[in-house]
């Protein structure tokens, strides 16, 4: 018998980590789907996921800070 006979045998690669953009990407297209069969219920809890992820919040906030509109002033004149 082997020493790590009991041990948990490793993946050959680790799994990566998803990037925020295929994280809302994966959302987006499963609600296509569950719109496409006529899932009423299910497209709106998918759409509740999506707007409350933090992969979604993320990507709004780089959105908003890198576009033109973000070096002009609002509504107190301060940039």
């Amino acid at each position: 018998m082997t020493a790590d006979a009991g041990a948990v045998p490793r993946d050959p690669q680790p799994e990566r980590k998803k990037t925020p953009e295929e994280n809302v990407r994966r959302l987006q297209a499963r609600i296509v789907k569950a719109q496409e069969a006529g899932h009423w219920n299910k497209v709106k809890v998918l759409q509740r996921m999506l707007a409350h992820s933090h992969s979604a919040k993320q990507l709004a906030v780089e959105r908003v800070s890198q576009n033109e509109g973000s070096k002009t002033p609002g509504v107190d004149g301060e940039t």
